[in-house]
This record gives structure tokens, C-alpha cells and sequence, in this order.
């Protein structure tokens, strides 16, 4: 008990009030025993939700397992079927699904040991924030998407084929855009652009998938953006140019027959389909791209008197992202299935009816309709829905099936990207009572205002009384006094000390002080999970070790950066606080680092995120599946952005930075020379430039290293045999990889004197 204990130990005030020069003042009333005895006890895991915190509260520290973790996170909700708990209480992967073998998961503890342990040890020596990426895992998405489309297809008797595309603004990444052709070419599977640069970038990796796969061309449009898709038709890749305004089909016909070529026309409709979520704010009738009925008509009747009606062979749309229920996909699509009768009707040749994006994800494991977060039917559900919605219509109006194309993105590669960041350091929202003497309380009586020392007569007999919370009013209007005597410099600020400790001590003992502890990672939020600042999008955070013991306490996540809102205080499931686990010494303590790991992120995170406070990226590494001793090979691994990296994006040069600061170094050697006396000799100079050179050299290490905080070695988990049994599946691959990229040496040539 603080040394306030004496005030509420002691039936009567203790002897040294009496003697003290202050005798003569009013003797401040003791806190009551009752006050400590009938309050209801404090509990650091007292959940701010039920959802969050009931499984922690009902379920003893010995008796908790990695089940109840599960439980608790719900990871077995959210992260079905590729994210589980295993027996040693970390996060495990199951890089195939439900057809995930046991011996087939991967730990996601090894993988960050295998990455940040140092090459001395068999690590890779890279430094977190890490982005995990799992190819394994989107091979998996895009094989149970096809799978569902496929399955609906035969069972209804639909007479076309789907093939998808990938929205490419969803994760430009060079080696994800790759995968997914790779993996999607068996399934005509393609890509969708939506600007110049994405286009190029399409078209490149679509050279090497299959022929007859789809490149959509969304987006607003200049001669030069219709000039490069046609231009990709000569390259023999199935172009579709799809309208987004009327005024593209006047460039498409005259760029179209400058170059002679012919081109493949969609038509982007606005549906009056609307979806009212957060994501919906580009469907309906007023939504930012497409056209209307009108438009659509006058369109028709250009490619006609253009002879190019035959173009007119697609239909896009787009109900909003993350659709919350099949029966506003269904509303959306029979909607759309019917403007393409009718443009077959009109004379158009229509070949393809394009959904769009919308396939949604389930980020808080609740399978509810009712939630931005949420999805109420799966995969097989979304792809029954849209056959049947678009086979009854066409049936009805005798029109022939068209293939069918979608636009998923989250739905592909959320789940393959793991975002993991360590806690350095926990803070508690309120301080410890500051220690206090029966003389220091009197002291701070003596300086109160009338109206403050009525304030703390009320609050002591209010918590006489077991009236609780009239005495955390009082308490607290008695801290607003003192506060505002503080300003008015009445008040010492020792005194100021003594009362916040007061109320504190008076918060805490009656179970209404905040137990939630602020943990800091390293990591920017603006930079690496920008969609949580800007739209409030909330994803599942869970630690991804230490998942056999019972969290001890709640927190938030506050990350590096110097603005409040670098903060993550709203988690799924309604939660304002996280279940974590107590850092023993800060973050370096007994236990090694605390790792969090931010799931479902792949989509539009990495490619939404700047370079706030000049933080960069995160490292990345690629891990597959295999079949040596701890399940898993590193394939690639690139390190995060360095300082120099990230100035060079804000358009400052680190070599004339360099060069400024090498000036100065050798301005401010050489006066420190003359200060200290030297007289100018051969071994004196030679001191100088050492002293230089070494300062110049360690100014130099500072453009190369990442901007997020290095964790002291002493943090570092020890390996695993010594690293033995973590491998590169192709070692010369990787060894390639490394070896392109310009060592210290050769990019910073320069920096040494």
C-alpha cells in the first residue's frame, strides 16, 4: 500500500499532526478503512468489452491454453482456414487451407527468428516492421475462387466460363502482381489497370500468363492511356478498353483507326443498385464513375455509325467494395444482367459481363451483414448467387450465357500478407501515487483554497459513507482546483504532485482508475496500416507468441511518430483495448521482444502507405511452404527502405546531404584540434583526420540504416540449433538477389574520406 496507507490505516490522526508547526490548522479527515476493504477490488483485465475480455476473466492463469487464446482473439473465427494457434502458443500457418497437413504449418515465430537473428547465427539480420508474404496462401485464394465459380457453373447448368481479373492498385507489388499470374494462368486468370503505370505494368506481366487472359482498362482516360491499350492489342494481349465517360468513346474510334487497330469496348454502367455501407460511396446512380442508361444509348449509337458495334463486347460494374450480403449482390447483378440483354438486343456483340470488386473478407470473425467488417456467406454463397442471378435473367430473354469476370481483389490477397511490429516499451495510463507523508498531506491542505479543502473533506466522507462515486466526483473537482491554483502559481507544484497521487491512489482503490497501458510499437501507422487513420478500418491484431499464457493486461498501440493520431485504439469485436501480455523490463526484458502481428492487411495497405515522418516501409520477406525440418524456406527477402531511401522520395539528395555534414565535420575537427592546443605537428594532423574520417564514416552508417529503432542485440531470441534447418529453397535465386543489390561500399564510395 502507498505511503498514503498511514491516512487510511489510522483511526484517529497520527501524532506527528499534532506536533507539527501546522497544528494550528484544521487536521485533514483520514481516508477510512471501509474505503479499502468495501470497494469493489481493481483487475488490470477488467474488459472494456465483453466480447474481448469475457474468456480472460473467466479462465485461471493455470489453467489457460492456446485454445483459450484462440478464443479470445478469434483468431478461429477470422482466421480460418489459414491462421491457428498451435500447442507451443504461437500463431501457426496453414499455407493450404483445410488441406493443410499438420506437419505442413509454419510457425510465424520462427519465421521472425529466421529474419532478425543475426547472419552470425544463421538469421538474415533484417530489421522489423516485416511484412510476411505467403505465396502458398494465394495460390490457395485463387484456386478457391475459381473452385467456387466453377462448382456453381456445373451444378446450375451455366453454359460459360468465369475468369477473373486482379485489381492491380490492390498490391502493385512486382513479385504479388507476378504470382498471381503465374498461379491464376491455368484459370485464364488476368489483371485490371486503372492508370497509365498500372497498365504498363499489366501488360508486362501478362506476357508470360495466358493468352486468352483479360486485361481490363478502368479509370478516366486521355489519349494516352487509350493510345497504350491499343497499342497492348498489337502486342496480341486481350485488351478490353472499358468507357468510364462518354466523351472516351469519340478517342477510342479515332485513335483506334489512326493506328489501325480494333479495339475491345466495355461499358462501365451505373447501376441504380446502391450499396449503403461505408464502401458503397462509388455505386448507385450519383456514384463518381460509369454511365447511365442515356449515356450507354449514345454510346451505342456512335459505334454504330462508326461501324465498330461489334466492338461492344463488355459490361462492367461495380456495387461497392466489401458487399455485406448475397441479396444486394444479387439486386446489383440481375440489375446488370438486364442492361446486357439489352445491348445484345441493340446489336452489340456482347461477350462478357464484368462484377466487379465487392467479393468481401470477414476482418472481425463475426459473419454478420450488418458490419463494414464483416461478410454474412462465402465464397461457394458469392458465386451461387451471381450465376444465378445473371443465368435467370439471360435465360428469360433467350440470350446466350456470357463468361463472367469479377474483380476481386481483398478477397485474394488479404490473407496471404502478415504485417509484424515488436512492442518496445508499455506505459501505464496513470502514474503510481507519488509517496506522501502525514506531514506532506497536511502540507497540502495548509495551501487549498476554502473551496478545494471542502472538496477533500466531502470526498473522505463520501468514501466513509461507501459512496463511491460521489467521492470520485469530489475527487475530481478537488484536482480541477488545485490545478487551476497551479496556473495561478498558488500552488507548488510538489503540492500539484501529492494531489494527483491523491486521486489516483482514490481512483485505483475503488476500481475506477483506467488499467489500460499505452505500448509502443515500432512501426508507423500512416506508413504501413494507412487504411486505420484514414477510413477507421479495423483488421485483427493478436500477439503471435506467448498465446499459452493469460493476457495480464489491456492496451493500446501507439506507434513512432509524433502525432496523436498515431494510435490504434479501436480493435474488432468493439474493443477500445487489447488483451496483452505484461513486458517484463521494458521490451528487452526476460522474455525477449513482444511481437504483434497485423492480419488481413494485403490488400491496399502496402500500396497506401507514404513515407510519414520519413519512417518507409517495412522489410519483406517471401516464405513457402516446404518440406525440411520446420516447414518453411525463405525464397526472398528484401530489407526495409534506408534513411537515404526515404529522403531521396521527399526530393533531398543524400549525397550532397553527406557532403554538407563531411565539411562540417572536418570544419568542426579541425577547430576542436586548435581548441585543445596541439602544436601543429605531423601526429597531430595525422589525429585530426582520423578523427574525421571515423566521423565522416559513422555520419555515413546513418543514410543506410532503417528509420524504424533498433532493438538492442541483447533482445535478439537465440536460434534454434543455431539456425540449422532454416533454409533457402534456392539458394542461388536468393544469393542473386542479394548480391544485385550495391553493397555499403560501392553506393557510399563516396562518403569515405
Amino acid at each position: 500500500m502507498p505511503a498514503l496507507g498511514c491516512c487510511v490505516d489510522a483511526a484517529v490522526a497520527p501524532p506527528a499532526y499534532a506536533n507539527s508547526p501546522l497544528g494550528s490548522l484544521p487536521v485533514p479527515p483520514p481516508l477510512p478503512l471501509s474505503f479499502i476493504s468495501g470497494a469493489p477490488p481493481p483487475t488490470p483485465m477488467s474488459p472494456t468489452s465483453a466480447s474481448a475480455g469475457s474468456v480472460a476473466a473467466d479462465v485461471d492463469s493455470s489453467h489457460w491454453s492456446p485454445s483459450h487464446s484462440a478464443s479470445l482473439y478469434k483468431i478461429d473465427s477470422w482466421g480460418a482456414p489459414y491462421f491457428a494457434v498451435n500447442p507451443s502458443g504461437n500463431v501457426s500457418v496453414r499455407p493450404y487451407g483445410h488441406a493443410t497437413l499438420a506437419h505442413q504449418e509454419i510457425d510465424l515465430l520462427k519465421i521472425v527468428k529466421k529474419v532478425s537473428d543475426p547472419k552470425s547465427v544463421g538469421g538474415l539480420g533484417l530489421q522489423l516492421p516485416l511484412i510476411v508474404r505467403l505465396p502458398d496462401v494465394l495460390r490457395d485464394r485463387l484456386e478457391s475462387l475459381h473452385s467456387a465459380f466453377e462448382f456453381a457453373i456445373q451444378t446450375q447448368g451455366y453454359e460459360a466460363r468465369y475468369q477473373g481479373v486482379f485489381p492491380v492498385k490492390c498490391n502493385q507489388d512486382r513479385f504479388v502482381v507476378e504470382d498471381i499470374v503465374k498461379f491464376g494462368s491455368q484459370f485464364r486468370f488476368g489483371l485490371e489497370a486503372g492508370s497509365k503505370p498500372e497498365l504498363l505494368l499489366a501488360m508486362s506481366c501478362l506476357c508470360k500468363g495466358s493468352p486468352e487472359a483479360l486485361l481490363v482498362c478502368n479509370g478516366f482516360k486521355d489519349a494516352g492511356y487509350i493510345t497504350l491499350a491499343l497499342l497492348a492489342r498489337k502486342l496480341d494481349l486481350n485488351v478490353v478498353i472499358v468507357l468510364e465517360q462518354e466523351e472516351e468513346v469519340d478517342l477510342v474510334i479515332e485513335i483506334s483507326k489512326k493506328l489501325n487497330v480494333r479495339p475491345v469496348i466495355g461499358a462501365r454502367a451505373k447501376l441504380r443498385t446502391k450499396h449503403s455501407g461505408h464502401f458503397g460511396s462509388t455505386s448507385g446512380e450519383k456514384g463518381k464513375f460509369g454511365l447511365t442508361t442515356t449515356q450507354i444509348l449514345r454510346v451505342v449509337k456512335k459505334l454504330e455509325v462508326a461501324e465498330m458495334l461489334d466492338c461492344f463486347q463488355l459490361l462492367h460494374f461495380h456495387i461497392g467494395s466489401q458487399i455485406p450480403s448475397t441479396a444486394l449482390l444479387t439486386d446489383g447483378v440481375g440489375e446488370a444482367a438486364q442492361i446486357y440483354c439489352e445491348l445484345v438486343r441493340l446489336g452489340a456483340n456482347m461477350q462478357v459481363i464484368d462484377i466487379g470488386g465487392g467479393l468481401g473478407i470477414d476482418y472481425d470473425g463475426s459473419k454478420s451483414a450488418d458490419s463494414d467488417l464483416s461478410v454474412a456467406y462465402t465464397l461457394e454463397e458469392y458465386a451461387s448467387a451471381v450465376v444465378q442471378a445473371i443465368r435467370y435473367v439471360c435465360d428469360r430473354k433467350n440470350v446466350k450465357h456470357p463468361v463472367l469476370c469479377s474483380e476481386s481483389g481483398r478477397a485474394i490477397v488479404s490473407h496471404h500478407s502478415i504485417l509484424i511490429f515488436e512492442a518496445v516499451s508499455a506505459s501505464v495510463s496513470r502514474a503510481a501515487p507519488v509517496a506522501m507523508s502525514p506531514l506532506g498531506l497536511q502540507y497540502l491542505v495548509e495551501g487549498l483554497t476554502e473551496d478545494a479543502r471542502s472538496d477533500y473533506t466531502k470526498m473522505t466522507t463520501a468514501a466513509l459513507r461507501g459512496e463511491f462515486e460521489t467521492c470520485l466526483f469530489y475527487a475530481d473537482q478537488l484536482k480541477q482546483r488545485c490545478i487551476e491554483q497551479f496556473k495561478d502559481g498558488t500552488l507548488g507544484i510538489e503540492q500539484l504532485a501529492t494531489v494527483d497521487g491523491l486521486c489516483d491512489f482514490v481512483a485505483m482503490e475503488i476500481g475506477a482508475s483506467d488499467p489500460v497501458r499505452t505500448y509502443h510499437v515500432n512501426l508507423s501507422i500512416f506508413t504501413s496500416i494507412p487504411d486505420y487513420w484514414a477510413i477507421g478500418q479495423l483488421f485483427p491484431i493478436v500477439p503471435i507468441h506467448h498465446l499459452d499464457e493469460r493476457p495480464g493486461v489491456r492496451g493500446v498501440l501507439s506507434d513512432l511518430t509524433c502525432d496523436s493520431d498515431g494510435k490504434i485504439d479501436k480493435f474488432i469485436g468493439g474493443g477500445t483495448s487489447l488483451p496483452l501480455h505484461e513486458m517484463v523490463g521494458g521490451g528487452c526484458g526476460e522474455r525477449g521482444p513482444y511481437y504483434l502481428g497485423m492480419f488481413l492487411g494485403g490488400a491496399y495497405e502496402e500500396a497506401l502507405g507514404g513515407v510519414h515522418n520519413l519512417f518507409g516501409g517495412p522489410s519483406v520477406v517471401r516464405v513457402l511452404q516446404s518440406d525440411g525440418p520446420h516447414s518453411f524456406a525463405v525464397t526472398r527477402a528484401m530489407p526495409g527502405p534506408s534513411c537515404g531511401d526515404v529522403l531521396r522520395v521527399m526530393q533531398h539528395e543524400p549525397e550532397l546531404m553527406f557532403e554538407t555534414l563531411k565539411h562540417r565535420a572536418e570544419e568542426y575537427c579541425g577547430q576542436e584540434h586548435g581548441s585543445n592546443g596541439g602544436d601543429g605537428d605531423t601526429d597531430d594532423y595525422d589525429h585530426g583526420m582520423a578523427n574525421n574520417s571515423a566521423l565522416a564514416s559513422s555520419l555515413a552508417q546513418y543514410f543506410h540504416s532503417m528509420p524504424y529503432l533498433v532493438v538492442p542485440s541483447s533482445c535478439s531470441l537465440t536460434a534454434i540449433n543455431n539456425g540449422g534447418g532454416l533454409y533457402y529453397c534456392n539458394g542461388e535465386d536468393y544469393d542473386a538477389v542479394v548480391d544485385s543489390s550495391p553493397n555499403e561500399d560501392e553506393q557510399w564510395s563516396y562518403c569515405y574520406a
